[in-house]
């Protein structure tokens, strides 16, 4: 598979990643061409996408995926990997807002996202380095920990969820290898190669039927009344869609937005942060408890994948090694001055409640916004928007009540107001540190 970032997310080093360099091979998919008819065209070639495209094929649609660059190209394939079973907003938070019972339904909806993503790589035979070591949570200072304990306490007796444990500093010490006050440690979390997962997500998708076009940006959605589908109008390889191919759809479903209106609304609720990550040799796992958080994983090679730091800019830093650096060194100091092999880094779509947007606007169907739970999240959001489109959106419906309130500030205050917000809360951090 051939890898090449111009024109896509330029400047994020994706295809210096540790997960381009041990990609599995996979199959280039033509640029559309000519006029096409199906049921539902997918805009994005990420896990939600390829997610809806698979599902909404085994349910007997004609689907046409479009992908504006490479298969795996955006979060979906150079993310921290961390297989994190919930939702960003934690028991406590989803307790407060919508109450005892509520909540514990969204849970285990989410959930369900774990068993899913187990599922489908065991039944496509996906080798994507699943690891199911568990999921360390590490606290920075006593009031994280006492966040965490109250956290495990409101899983185990409102959620029914019994799995999380309270470690000592001691006790975290023995898992990890940094001085945290303490830990939770989740046992049914793990991790994987996000990439590979995402090419056997495709792979999958077409063995059922999907017809996939790589190097297809669509641009905009059109309707006209005699017609009772969508026309999609993008950019094919220095052609329009209109002189280079066309697709009609009964339905479109997105990654991201599709309609002048729905895109519209979908950016008022949705901001990107940019995550960078670096992989070097060594030895760890686990998260850091913060609003701005510090990940890491082992690879299946005895590597250290290390995320931290996150800019409020789409643009990324000139030196990503160099921005990462100062954070895996405070976190292990052990390894300062140690040789960093990749670096990359990536946008995380974030929303005002940390909670997916998902849903539809008429025959417009979305989800986005995971807010950094996207690695099993957007399997479990591609599988929903497949049951709504085919008859069944009470789960949809379940999960599209989470819709944020949009960034304040309209059009020209949105971005500069999202960035003082998070620079306040990154610097809260390291004042309670």
């Amino acid at each position: 598979m051939g890898f090449n970032s111009e024109g896509f997310n330029s400047g994020l080093d994706i295809g210096k990643s540790y997960y381009a360099a041990t990609a599995n091979p996979s199959p280039d998919h033509p640029a559309l061409q000519g006029d096409v008819d199906a049921d539902l065209v997918v805009v994005g070639g990420g896990c939600t996408g390829l997610s809806a495209a698979l599902h909404a094929a085994e349910r007997g649609l004609k689907v046409v995926l479009l992908e504006g660059g490479k298969i795996g190209w955006g979060a979906s394939g150079r993310n921290g990997g961390q297989m994190i079973p919930g939702l960003r907003k934690g028991a406590k938070g989803l307790v407060k807002l919508y109450g005892p019972e509520r909540a514990k339904v969204l849970f285990d909806l989410a959930f369900e996202a774990r068993g899913l993503v187990l599922d489908i790589i065991e039944r496509h035979a996906i080798d994507c380095d699943l690891r199911l070591t568990g999921h360390l949570v590490g606290a920075v200072n006593g009031s994280d920990l006492r966040d965490l304990e109250e956290e495990a306490e409101c899983l185990a007796t409102v959620m029914k969820f019994p799995h999380a444990e309270i470690l000592s500093a001691a006790e975290a010490r023995s898992k990890v290898d940094t001085p945290y006050h303490g830990a939770m440690y989740e046992p049914l979390g793990g991790h994987m190669h996000p990439l590979n997962y995402t090419l056997g997500l495709a792979r999958a998708a077409v063995a059922v039927g999907v017809t996939i076009h790589e190097n297809s940006v669509a641009v905009r959605l059109e309707r006209e009344p005699s017609n009772p589908g969508f026309d999609i109008k993008g950019v094919g390889p220095g052609k329009t869609c209109r002189a280079g191919g066309r697709c009609a759809a009964q339905r479109t479903g997105a990654a991201r937005q599709q309609s002048h209106h729905a895109g519209r609304q979908l950016h008022r609720r949705h901001r990107a942060a940019g995550r960078q990550m670096q992989c070097h040799p060594g030895q760890c796992r686990g998260i850091r408890h913060a609003f701005v958080v510090n990940y890491y994983r082992m690879s299946a090679d005895g590597r250290l994948l290390f995320g931290g730091g996150e800019r409020y800019t789409p643009s990324p830093p000139a030196d990503i090694a160099g921005f990462v650096r100062p954070h895996m060194e405070a976190t292990f100091p052990q390894l300062k001055d140690c040789r960093i092999d990749h670096a990359w880094g990536g946008l995380v779509s974030v929303t005002t409640s940390r909670l997916p947007h998902v849903g539809h606007y008429g025959e417009v169907y979305f989800a986005h916004g995971y807010s950094g739970k996207g690695v099993i999240l957007s399997t479990l959001s591609g599988k929903l928007l497949a049951e709504a489109m085919t008859g069944d959106a009470s789960r949809l419906d379940l999960f599209s009540t989470l819709t944020p309130m949009p960034f304040p500030g309209g059009t020209a205050l949105r971005g500069p107001l999202y960035v003082l917000g998070m620079l306040w809360y990154a610097m809260r951090d390291r004042i309670k540190h």
